[in-house]
């Protein structure tokens, strides 16, 4: 059975909604990583009753506990006090510590402040951590069945510390046996379709099933114990990933991250040697953005009246037809921008309804890729900023899938334009008839 882990933060500032704990989240995905089963995360403010209360609880349930925060040369900060009293271990100064804290400042050509003499009182028997980042060193020891591990709460010096200091303890302190974390990222499915579609699969008991959801992505998590067999690791993975279809953009493990589906794209477009221009306009310049830098990117514009600059190139556009003109701008901007592929976003509605978080708007991507056209309609709802994010995010989908898979699959293209292929509906309309 995995270690009980359990990570405690400590500060009003979280409590009360000031600082988003980001090391809580970071922490137990190292922890989980590493093979820790872990059961809770608490937050206590600058109360020292509190404070006591809790190390004396954990210390009974958990076989270890990482805590940030409340190390400071502060009246605020009582991390320390507060274990010497839960424990009845007096706090003790350390010299090599308080040694440590002078040098940073001295390294700074600033004076100490008598204030940070308090950061080299550490409870008594436990071992320090040496922070050679800022001016707090942390410190750790074993009270009952728990061991221990206190850190500052600035996560560059927190991260460090637990890398270089704290892993090679833990590694030391217990057996630990890693899980493996697969994680397959989707674009284009909610999680409640998802769900719907992984139904159908036969999950064993030992493995775990679970998602996390934002605006950019959704990540479905396998997570297997330890030495499970890999060849049913990788069977249940690829029949994971064929029922989520080309949804699916990227498939992660702990040691290999794709990044986000820009970044999938960006790696994509490299490997093909191919170049691009792009047209846009509910994205409002988001779309290029998320591909600035790229040697590949060759021009990129954003036009707010699409239908008025397509009037001056003496294209045809009748006020009804979006889905025609932004093909047939796809297919004339190449004479101004040369680029192997053209992405052309527009959508249907206007301004006011852009804006307007009570109405939708319908966006039209077309890509023209290897002298087809390929097409996604998507209606897109909510508020400015994320009608903005959504097109761009579809338009990037668009590009993505047909670099992935050579289609698109869209059942809205109209009967006689398309061919059905293995990765479904492919337009085929010339740009140059």
């Amino acid at each position: 059975m995995n270690p009980i882990l359990e990570i405690f933060s400590q500060g009003e500032e979280i409590v009360t909604g000031h600082t988003i704990d980001t090391n809580a989240a970071w922490l137990a995905q190292q922890a989980v990583r590493q093979g820790f089963c872990v059961t809770r995360h608490t937050a206590v403010g600058d109360k020292l009753a509190d404070l006591v209360t809790l190390l004396q609880e954990i210390a009974q349930r958990a076989d270890c506990c990482i805590c940030t925060g409340g190390l400071g040369p502060t009246q605020d900060d009582l991390t320390a006090e507060a274990v010497a009293l839960a424990f009845g271990l007096p706090l003790q100064f350390d010299p090599k510590a308080f040694a440590q804290i002078e040098a940073f400042f001295r390294a700074r050509q600033r004076d100490m402040p008598e204030s940070n003499r308090k950061q080299a009182l550490l409870p008594k028997g436990s071992v320090r951590l040496n922070n050679k980042r800022g001016t707090a060193p942390g410190f750790a020891l074993r009270y009952q069945r728990c061991w221990f591990v206190f850190l500052p709460g600035v996560p560059s010096e927190m991260r460090t510390m637990f890398v270089k200091r704290v892993l090679p303890l833990l590694q030391k302190q217990f057996v630990l046996q890693p899980s493996t974390l697969i994680s397959i990222k989707t674009y284009g499915l909610g999680e409640s379709a998802i769900q719907q579609r992984l139904n159908a699969l036969a999950l064993p008991a030992a493995v775990q099933l679970g998602f996390r959801a934002d605006l950019s992505e959704v990540e479905t998590k396998l997570l297997f114990p330890y030495a499970y067999p890999q060849p049913e690791l990788t069977a249940l993975v690829a029949e994971t990933v064929g029922l989520l279809g080309d949804a699916v953009f990227a498939v992660d493990t702990q040691d290999t991250p794709s990044g986000s589906m820009a970044d999938v794209v960006r790696q994509l477009m490299a490997d093909k040697g191919l170049s691009l221009s792009l047209v846009e306009t509910a994205s409002q310049g988001l779309l290029a953005s998320l591909c600035v830098g790229a040697d590949w990117l060759v021009a990129a514009r954003y036009e707010p009246s699409l239908p008025n600059w397509a009037k001056q190139r003496g294209l045809v556009f009748d006020g009804g037809d979006i889905a025609g003109l932004a093909r047939q701008l796809a297919g004339s901007v190449p004479t101004d921008n040369p680029a192997d592929w053209v992405l052309v976003q527009v959508y249907e509605g206007s301004y006011q309804q852009l804006q307007d978080k009570s109405q939708a708007i319908t966006v039209h991507s077309v890509l023209l890729a290897d002298a087809c056209y390929h097409q996604s309609v998507h209606t897109v709802t909510g508020n400015s900023k994320r009608k903005q994010s959504q097109a761009a995010l579809l338009s990037l989908d668009l590009l993505r899938r047909v670099l992935q898979f050579g289609q698109y699959s869209n059942p809205t293209l109209e009967t006689g334009e398309v061919r059905l292929s293995r990765y479904g509906l492919q337009l085929l309309a010339n740009p140059q008839k």
